[in-house]
């Protein structure tokens, strides 16, 4: 069971876990009461799901949908008053329209920045949109660190790794035991988020450099713009597999720089949870690996 590759995510007052054909959510609802949900994953993932440098995309996408659901499960199982529930429609509205705050703020928003200070030096602009995506992207996460539901949700991040460590190191899954684990993973999302930065600096400055550029300012710009919107999967793929080869090869020295910067990050996005925050991310665990949990209830 250890060989199994689990992963997971934090969502509000729980945690998501997915193995290879489960998904869990365990949530603790305002009355003390933990609760959870099941599903099951198709094996027929798809050609594209398993090829390099394709697969990233793909799991990127599936995770966003499947992210959103639990995510909605979350919310309503975790407020008392049904009349502030969230439908499926308001949480789609809400996650497209923080998909495009993202993509304005992280993409679009430097591009046009370095894009206008330096109009003929391509280098300079593209040394300065890579620097303004990372001081955007951290400064974003140090300000919403912040908010007490945020940190909550942090704490569950921080169950969320540390359950995952006591599994894969064999130990019973239990709140003592996990406790004693770093919230710090690897294979975070934090950390992959941090990679996608990098490469994207590598992937756009290439593309500035081989496609010719238009001689109207404003076009430039927008051709720059569509460019970076269309060319996220491939760096999102390119970052998958980097982040995967790194987490198995920790034990080299240039692979714990590469995964240095993101593991600092994580200080910020994982704070350490108490026990009983522990006991909702192992329950999560065990149902996801299929395993019975007597301190928990399956909704539907």
């Amino acid at each position: 069971m250890a060989k199994v590759n689990v992963g997971g995510q934090a969502v509000i007052e729980g945690v998501m876990m997915r193995s290879m054909d489960t998904l869990a959510t365990a949530v603790r609802r305002p009355n003390g009461e933990i609760v959870y949900k099941k599903t099951s994953i198709s094996s027929k993932r798809g050609n594209l799901s398993k090829i390099p440098f394709v697969r990233g995309a793909v799991m990127l996408f599936d995770s966003l949908v499947l992210g959103l659901k639990e995510l909605t499960f979350s919310a309503n199982q975790s407020e008392e008053e049904e009349n502030k529930q969230l439908s499926q429609k308001e949480a789609v509205l809400t996650t497209v329209a923080s998909l495009a705050l993202g993509i304005g703020l992280f993409i679009v928003l430097p591009s046009l920045i370095s894009g206008f200070i330096f109009k003929d030096n391509k280098i300079h602009s593209n040394i300065l949109e890579g620097g303004l995506r990372l001081v955007f992207f951290v400064l974003y996460i140090w300000i919403i660190s912040f908010s007490k539901d945020i940190q909550r949700v942090f704490q569950y991040h921080g169950a969320e790794h540390k359950s995952i460590y006591t599994f894969e190191e064999g130990l019973e899954l239990t709140p003592e035991n996990a406790k004693k684990y770093t919230t710090l993973h690897p294979r975070c999302g934090t950390s992959f988020l941090l990679i996608v930065m990098f490469i994207a600096i590598i992937v756009f400055s290439t593309l500035d450099f081989i496609l010719p550029q238009p001689t109207s300012f404003t076009t430039k710009i927008m051709t720059k713009v569509i460019l970076r919107v269309l060319f996220m999967p491939l760096i999102a793929g390119i970052s998958y597999e980097l982040q995967r080869y790194s987490s198995k090869n920790l034990d080299k020295w240039w692979v714990k720089i590469i995964a240095a910067p993101g593991m600092e990050l994580q200080k910020i996005t994982t704070k350490e949870p108490d026990l009983s925050q522990l006991e909702v991310a192992i329950v999560a665990l065990k149902v996801a690996l299929g395993k019975d949990v007597d301190n928990a209830k399956e909704v539907y």
